[in-house]
């Protein structure tokens, strides 16, 4: 296959979100059939990121402990409707039993408590607020009155909790009766042969091909960081693409790879059921399974993701089982969603043009509209820049700068209509795109966009 289109797509990405450096692989049943880097592993120092280039992958951790807890349930060590509190003393929920489902989709009924946030955001010194939690145990100390917080009961609604995996790693130590790390290294990295992927700060400082992780500030500097080693369980492992075309490799055949068993395929696609309705959408009916978000319709496919962000590492890991295929990105700062990127190259690899998906659609009609407009004769002008989903309109003098955030209501390629509020009331700002000419209708004005 020609990936050029997905080069030149992965390069305006990096360009347009000044991240430092990320490295890419494509999955075809067991076999890695592409691999490079882009940019930078290590600005200050010129070198390039690679395949084997070690990033944090964040998040994605929760599918290998889900996987760890599916292993304990296929060996009947456990159920997964066991109450948690039979292994871990810690109370959720006063409107219901939290079981081990719960956790592993995120559906106990209590919000985010945030400690992986205001964690990470005080050893990378982004934030005042320090929360020095060190161990699971000091997790469920910080959790003591964690029940008074939930707002649903178990299996209502999704809350994305953080905390649910943590306690998901101490029931795995408690059930194994080995720390949960070693069982992951046990039970799925060394049986896949996944040599470089790390959770330990001393592990990671031997490998000679780590990335620098970076944090990109509000005038676009790079300035080099760290990784917030700690709790592992719910985002903690480090990784390469070449390991974790490997664990893709796996999922896609079902639980084995080049005759290594790590988990039953009856288990695996239990895990890639959806059992709740995720609040983010790129294809359109996501829904979270165990550890892994799940997709039907993925151009009337099963698509299985999910990414991950430590704050100076992100990565994303996608696959369609049915075509066999998949795709693994990492990165050594925010910058572009991976998880868009990966979808992005799944799209390709299926022959799709990926602005068939919603998301595309509104990403390229929403850089359409960024730019200069005026009103008759050069009276009037404003700019237009995107800020995520938003717009962005601003109005400045040689004093003063008026701004005003426009929120997406309609979005076609060829007209889109936003909002704002004026006095509680709803002004629209109608754009109208034809081929090369965009005008906007806002309020008493209309605007020419000027190339």
């Amino acid at each position: 296959m020609d990936f050029e289109d997905i080069e030149e797509f992965i390069l305006s990405k990096i360009r347009e979100s000044r991240l430092p450096g990320l490295s890419i692989g494509i999955i075809k049943g067991n076999e890695l059939v592409y691999a490079r880097g882009f940019g930078f592993r290590d600005i200050d120092k010129g070198l390039p990121a690679t395949p084997r280039t070690i990033y944090g992958i964040g998040s994605i951790t929760k599918s290998f402990t889900a996987l760890a807890i599916l292993k304990l349930a296929e060996e009947g060590k456990l159920s997964l409707e066991d109450p948690v509190d039979r292994y871990v003393q810690v109370k959720l929920n006063p409107l219901g039993v939290v079981t081990i489902h719960h956790l592993l989709t995120h559906s106990s009924g209590l919000p985010a408590l945030g400690y992986a946030e205001a964690y990470i955001n005080g050893v990378l010194g982004l934030d005042s607020n320090w929360l020095p939690l060190a161990t699971p145990e000091d997790v469920l100390s910080f959790m003591r009155n964690a029940a008074d917080w939930a707002v649903a009961r178990p299996g209502e609604k999704f809350f994305y909790l953080n905390e649910g995996y943590v306690i998901l790693g101490l029931i795995i130590r408690k059930i194994s009766g080995i720390p949960y790390e070693d069982f992951v290294r046990e039970k799925i990295l060394k049986p896949l042969d996944m040599d470089r992927t790390y959770f330990k700060a001393d592990e990671v400082l031997k490998d000679p091909e780590v990335a620098t992780p970076y944090i990109i500030d509000k005038e676009g500097r790079h300035l080099p960081s760290k990784f917030p080693f700690g709790i592992t369980s719910d985002g903690g492992l480090l990784s390469n693409i070449i390991d974790m075309a490997r664990y893709v490799s796996m999922l896609i055949n079902r639980g084995e790879l080049n005759g290594v068993k790590i988990l039953g395929r009856e288990w695996v696609e239990r895990a890639e059921r959806g059992y709740i309705d995720v609040p983010w959408k790129i294809v359109s009916d996501e829904r979270y399974g165990y550890g892994l978000i799940v997709s039907q319709d993925f151009y009337g496919r099963k698509l299985v993701e999910h990414s991950g962000n430590v704050g100076v590492y992100t990565a994303d890991m996608a696959y369609v089982p049915s075509d066999r295929i998949g795709v693994v990105i990492m990165a050594n700062a925010e910058g572009y969603p991976l998880s868009k990127m990966g979808i992005y190259v799944l799209s390709k690899l299926l022959g799709h043009d990926p602005s068939e998906l919603r998301a595309f659609m509104i990403e390229e009609v929403n850089k359409r509209l960024e730019g200069t407009y005026e009103a008759y004769s050069g009276t009037v002008k404003i700019s237009i820049q995107r800020q995520g989903d938003y717009l962005i309109m601003k109005s400045v003098t040689k004093y003063t700068e008026e701004t005003t955030i426009l929120v997406p209501d309609e979005v076609r390629r060829d007209y889109a209509r936003f909002y704002t509020l004026m006095n509680g009331t709803k002004i629209p700002a109608e754009f109208f795109i034809e081929g090369n000419r965009v005008t906007l209708i806002y309020e008493r004005f209309k605007f020419i966009k000027r190339e």
